[in-house]
């Protein structure tokens, strides 16, 4: 049974698998005059776009690390919405990352582990699913953020041997850095021990994560990284897997995940304001995506959503078990019928459809409080 649903849902979409197939192939090997269709465009040149971060962004590098299927991705259904195969992507088809690249007419961002690649002039992927800012986060199992910033210097020594110290440095200048990551620093000890935050005091904990990401922008900030954008992550504690874990399955959201990674995105907002004013050039991008995403799992009718407390693939309560794939320990799953009508894609991942809103509004966002220093996406490239 499960086999001939995930085979009908697969000829469903065959028809907009090979158009994105076809339309991502185009725009992936575009250079600066590209015959695509067979007709030569003549590309301006644009802004490189770095990624830092968790599985959020994470678009295949933990394919290529010794680690356990617990986190990673490369596995049916994951991918078969829009590239019709599994990429190591925790999602059915594109990460936010993906589509501000579609925005930013750039190729899609290869992942820095990918064998071969070199060419880093539109940017490079260093994002790993369940990645931490704290190296203590699943330590030995995913790239944590300080790892992430030394391959960054890696690939910043390559790019001024490549192209000379002059246009490294515009490149780099121009270039924008996307970052999300902090959820698991929060979330990897509540799993492990739901009474973490009883003996932790949330404030201390929260300033140890901020602080050691500031020392990352700033690392950044050094080699020349000027223009930054911060999903400040999604709501874990509302999130399917969440959810599961209440006592009856009454579906209500982890009210202590929800406290500090609101605490988190409060003193980050405070932190960038203040780098600003500190780092000359330093702008950045950070609307309220929680809240955001929130809403919308509060109320998905009103975002064009069915379900937004259910996973499309999963097994147990609210499909909250990571069994999506059936390649961690659970072989038997559920897999939905129309993952369009749902928020998350597996226990705590939203779909194609929701990373596509939530890109939208990153991207065009407008704040009313003009004395919000930060600016949206569009306008960050186009600085």
């Amino acid at each position: 049974m499960e086999e001939k649903v995930m085979q009908s849902v697969s000829r469903t979409r065959m028809a907009t698998s090979r158009f994105h197939i076809y339309y991502t192939f185009c725009v992936s090997f575009f250079v600066l005059t590209c015959s695509c269709l067979g007709h030569p465009v003549h590309q301006r040149r644009h802004a490189a776009m770095f990624i830092f971060g968790d599985s959020l962004f994470d678009n295949g590098n933990n394919n290529y690390l010794n680690t356990t299927t617990k986190y990673q991705s490369n596995f049916w259904p994951y991918g078969e919405s829009f590239f019709n195969y599994s990429t190591g992507r925790f999602s059915d088809g594109r990460l936010i990352s993906d589509f501000i690249a579609e925005y930013a007419k750039l190729p899609l961002i290869p992942p820095f582990l990918q064998p071969g690649f070199k060419n880093y002039t539109y940017g490079v992927n260093f994002a790993s699913s369940a990645a931490g800012v704290l190296a203590e986060t699943h330590p030995g199992f995913v790239i944590d953020l300080k790892t992430q910033l030394s391959h960054f210097k890696k690939v910043e020594k390559h790019l001024r041997h490549k192209l000379g110290d002059d246009k490294a440095h515009t490149l780099l200048s121009e270039a924008v850095y996307l970052i999300s990551i902090g959820g698991n620093d929060y979330f990897a000890p509540f799993i492990k021990n739901s009474s973490f935050y009883e003996t932790q005091s949330p404030t201390q904990f929260v300033g140890m994560v901020i602080g050691n990401l500031t020392n990352v922008i700033k690392g950044i900030y050094i080699k020349g990284g000027r223009k930054f954008g911060f999903a400040n992550g999604i709501p874990l504690g509302c999130v399917p897997m969440m959810r599961a874990t209440k006592p009856g399955s009454t579906g209500t959201c982890v009210d202590e995940i929800t406290a500090v990674l609101k605490l988190h995105n409060k003193v980050l907002a405070k932190v960038l304001v203040k780098l600003k004013g500190q780092l000359h050039g330093f702008k950045y991008s950070n609307p309220n995506v929680y809240s955001y995403l929130d809403e919308i799992i509060k109320n998905p009718s009103q975002y064009g959503f069915k379900e937004g407390k259910v996973a499309c693939c999963g097994s147990g309560p609210y499909r909250g078990a990571l069994s999506c794939g059936g390649k961690r320990g659970v072989t038997e799953y559920q897999l939905c019928d129309n993952v369009n009508d749902y928020v998350f894609f597996d226990s705590a991942h939203p779909t194609d459809r929701a990373n596509e809103q939530v890109s939208k509004y990153w991207w065009n966002y407008t704040t009313p409080d003009m004395k919000v220093p930060h600016v949206n996406l569009k306008e960050l490239f186009e600085v």
